[in-house]
């Protein structure tokens, strides 16, 4: 398996652009390595026509394989409270049996928020909609409307937002329950809910906080904690996950013959 990088801001705003205004205006640099931006943008977070919090922009994120470690990046939940069958799900996981992921699936909101690659936020009154570098895969969320009843449950699940002063909480369920919540493999069911709170300190972060709540999985919530550093020298870039794409390329596997 191997993955491609090409340029693709142009593909994103076209597909979000009747709904979502655009933030931020990056400008790529040849790597990922953490530098500062150039100019840095300094003072209060800035707000939209609207008053509201502006969380557009591309952002670095700090990559979250543990969700319960805490490090200079991250603030975990050291021992998590499983229930009886959470830890039967969490002690018979072994990647080496396979996971998902190497199957080029759907990472899931969680996996997806934990990648080491940056994000990029759009933002406007009715809509706030995350676009991730990881899989070149998006997630609108509605301001202000309920969940859906009855839809068919998802990798990503069911998002509703709302403002709580100047925190965008994003409340989430439906979960398809076939992902995991980390690389690590942390196991979770599709009753899984989670609560994420945007909050942008200033110019140039935002706190981010993510609440576990799966009554299957665990006896009570959980959360985590990390902050998100604004970088306006980035642009965003496709990433590909094809699964066997490395053989079929290289000849290890040949096509049929005609």
């Amino acid at each position: 398996m191997s993955t491609t990088v090409i340029p693709i801001v142009a593909l994103s705003i076209a597909f979000l652009a009747p709904v979502l205004a655009f933030g931020q205006s990056p400008v790529f640099v040849g790597d990922l390595t953490p530098k500062p931006a150039s100019p840095v943008p300094a003072g209060p977070a800035p707000r939209t026509p609207d008053g509201k919090p502006d969380l557009s922009g591309l952002w670095q994120r700090p990559y979250v394989p543990d969700m319960t470690k805490t490090t200079k990046d991250q603030q975990g939940t050291a021992e998590l409270p499983f229930t009886a069958d959470g830890l039967k799900a969490w002690k018979s996981y072994d990647a080496a049996n396979g996971d998902y992921t190497g199957s080029c699936l759907p990472f899931g909101l969680l996996r997806s928020m934990n990648s080491p690659d940056p994000i990029q936020i759009m933002q406007s009154p009715a809509y706030v909609a995350p676009l991730y570098e990881q899989n070149t895969w998006f997630h609108v969320i509605p301001i202000g409307k309920k969940h859906r009843e009855g839809a068919t449950p998802t990798w990503f699940g069911d998002s509703a937002g709302h403002w709580e002063g100047d925190t965008f909480v994003v409340d989430t369920v439906n979960f398809n329950g076939r992902t995991r919540l980390d690389t690590i493999g942390h196991p979770h069911s599709d009753a899984l809910r989670v609560m994420e709170r945007f909050t942008r300190t200033d110019a140039m972060h935002i706190a981010y906080e993510v609440t576990i709540d799966d009554p299957k999985i665990f006896t009570r919530p959980w959360t985590n904690q990390r902050i998100f550093t604004l970088r306006p020298d980035w642009e965003i870039m496709e990433y590909s996950c094809e699964e066997n794409n490395k053989d079929l390329y290289e000849g290890h596997l040949k096509p049929p013959p005609r």
